[in-house]
């Protein structure tokens, strides 16, 4: 893995979140959240939307990953445990989620945060995934981060038909030597039908967070910490 990749990046972000589009995109970002508290499904609210203002791909995809309804925003915050107590018990991680996202902070491809407060990329990969140079530092922040929290137990949860989720897991067992806390790696069908039902969960998915018990906002605490060149942009400003 001596070839440089960037995870996310597009070079033509810097026209589709220059400073202009984004006083149009924060606009857009308000009209889309006026309509989804009313009920309107966000697909055809962001289609609407974007077609108004002719937004190119990118861009709908980070309106739509970076709004939420303020219901579901008080529901995150309330479920939204802090990152110092996660010495407390189990950490369940959305491991393709949050490994994908810090990749591309690393890359310098771009990320968006919105009114829940999570960071989240617009790598839009589907089932497939290849180990990249970032991966390795990814891990590293990722024990940096669990083990200066003092974490006890940790699993990470991998989907098994995604490509390469068998390296992946060999991968963190291999950096999990060096940790100093218990370490588990499970490889099933669908992480998140499994992570929805539990606690103390690590992901930044809508849905996942949405469903689960409780979880850490993780992904924006190493990046926050450790990624100071990541491009993050708050559509919700």
């Amino acid at each position: 893995m001596s070839k440089v990749s960037k995870r996310g990046f597009d070079e033509a972000d810097t026209r589709w979140f220059s400073e202009k589009s984004l006083i149009t995109l924060r606009k857009a970002h308000k009209e889309i959240k006026w309509l989804i508290d009313r009920e309107y499904k966000i697909e055809n609210v962001v289609t609407f939307v974007g077609d108004r203002y002719q937004f190119s791909t990118r861009q709908r995809d980070a309106l739509k990953r970076s709004t939420c309804t303020t219901k579901n925003q008080i529901i995150r915050k309330e479920k939204e445990l802090s990152i110092n107590e996660m010495s407390n018990g189990i950490i369940q991680i959305d491991t393709f989620n949050l490994i994908i996202t810090l990749e591309v902070a690393l890359s310098g491809g771009t990320l968006i945060t919105g009114n829940d407060g999570n960071i989240r990329d617009l790598a839009g990969l589907r089932g497939t995934y290849k180990l990249i140079d970032k991966t390795d530092i990814a891990l590293e922040l990722i024990g940096e981060l669990l083990k200066d929290k003092e974490a006890k137990e940790v699993r990470f949860y991998l989907d098994s038909p995604v490509s390469n989720s068998g390296k992946l897991k060999s991968k963190i067992l291999e950096y999990s030597k060096q940790w100093g806390f218990e370490t588990e790696v499970e490889l099933v069908n669908n992480a998140d039908i499994v992570l929805e039902n539990l606690e103390r969960v690590v992901s930044s998915d809508s849905i996942v967070i949405d469903k689960c018990k409780s979880y850490f906002n993780m992904g924006k605490s190493i990046i926050e910490d450790y990624i100071n060149e990541a491009n993050i942009v708050n559509l919700s400003n």
